[in-house]
């Protein structure tokens, strides 16, 4: 599943951020058992104290150029 979306949908994956891919694709499919109304519910109480901000995303890239891609 991660392969297939890495191929199919990111195209690209940020080497800062794996933990956060992987964590996405481990929650699929840990709840592909259940309907569509239980697992929006579940992504909904996930969410709460979760927010990222754009500047901290691109705080550090890893770049030593500064680019960013």
């Amino acid at each position: 599943m991660l392969k297939r979306s890495y191929v199919g949908t990111y195209h690209k994956m940020s080497e800062k951020h794996p933990e956060r891919y992987f964590r996405a694709f481990a929650g699929r499919h840990n709840v592909r058992a259940q309907d569509t109304i239980e697992q929006m519910a579940g992504v909904v109480s996930g969410m709460v104290g979760t927010r990222v901000r754009y500047r901290e995303l691109i705080a550090d890239n890893g770049f030593d150029s500064g680019t960013r891609a």
